[in-house]
């Protein structure tokens, strides 16, 4: 009788508790993201890894940047595409002022990642999705804006406006940081959701927000990129995270897994993300076919 609730018990953790359950080795788990370039490069992956491995890969549920760094840290999830500069400032709370001369910000954010976290940048994909602080373009004729700098005596005129993530406290590049380093305060601020951030800026409820450089909406909206001439914003290369021990785990099923993820070193641009997101989200292309394709441009399928 002891045995059987033992048993019972045992197939509760299983089914139940997060983390509890040995992983599938042939099996590994994507945490998507909120942002339409994540969740293309996570559809190439998948792709790829199907394509060249026995692996199977599933795509989870999309969740921000620090519910996926959690999910990550507790090791429910095994890849994960970021930024070195998120992971600096956001995961580790850490400053690019503290990268040593000599150093990169890739280099430097990705040691203190795989000691802290036992997480692993695997290398750069080639665009840079750093914030861009942006303005329609009446506004930008209406007050001849060219930098951030010159915000500073308009900004009681202007109404600020980001998704709720860019106001909140995690990390050192969020609102707080940035108003205070350029010395701007603004005549109101309005966090909205993600997806309503566009249809604010077009709809004249607001005057400035920050965008990310590659964003696809950015052309449609025709906003206009005010130089970061004081260089408060570190670099943003896109990078694809893996568990410390994902190479080791399923290395007897899949030897070729990381020299398969490194197909996508420094494959983008900013101007062909800046595409393929345009695509997806304004010309409403399904994901997985703008992913496929590009692929297949790239000759890495057929």
């Amino acid at each position: 009788m002891m045995k059987k609730g033992l048993a019972l018990l045992l197939t509760l953790c299983l089914l139940l508790i997060p983390g509890c359950s040995s992983k599938k080795e042939n099996v590994i788990k994507i945490v998507d993201g909120r942002v339409t370039e994540q969740k293309l490069v996570h559809r190439m992956i998948k792709m790829l890894v199907e394509d060249r491995t026995d692996l199977t890969v599933s795509i989870g549920e999309e969740m921000t940047a620090v519910n996926a760094y959690n999910e990550m840290k507790k090791r429910v999830y095994d890849v994960y595409m970021s930024y070195d500069g998120t992971v600096l400032t956001t995961f580790l709370h850490r400053d690019p002022s503290e990268v040593p001369a000599g150093s990169t910000l890739f280099d430097y954010t990705n040691g203190l990642f795989q000691e802290q976290d036992k997480l692993v940048m695997v290398n750069k994909l080639g665009l840079d999705n750093t914030y861009a602080v942006a303005v329609p373009k009446e506004i930008q004729s209406k007050y001849n804006l060219k930098t951030i700098t010159d915000l500073v005596a308009v900004a009681p005129d202007l109404v600020f406006s980001a998704e709720h993530e860019f106001f909140d406290d995690e990390g050192t590049m969020k609102f707080d940081p940035f108003t205070t380093f350029y010395g701007l305060t603004f005549k109101n601020t309005r966090p909205v959701d993600l997806s309503l951030k566009y249809s604010t800026m077009e709809s004249g409820n607001a005057d400035v927000t920050v965008a990310y450089a590659t964003d696809g909406r950015n052309k449609k909206v025709q906003l206009q990129i005010l130089e970061d001439d004081q260089h408060f914003f570190p670099e943003y290369n896109g990078v694809i995270v893996v568990q410390e021990d994902l190479f080791e785990r399923v290395k007897a099923i899949a030897p070729d897994l990381e020299a398969t993820l490194h197909l996508l070193d420094n494959i983008f641009t900013n101007e062909s993300m800046t595409d393929l997101s345009y695509q997806v989200d304004i010309e409403e292309k399904n994901l997985d076919d703008v992913a496929r394709q590009f692929l297949v441009d790239q000759g890495l399928l057929k």
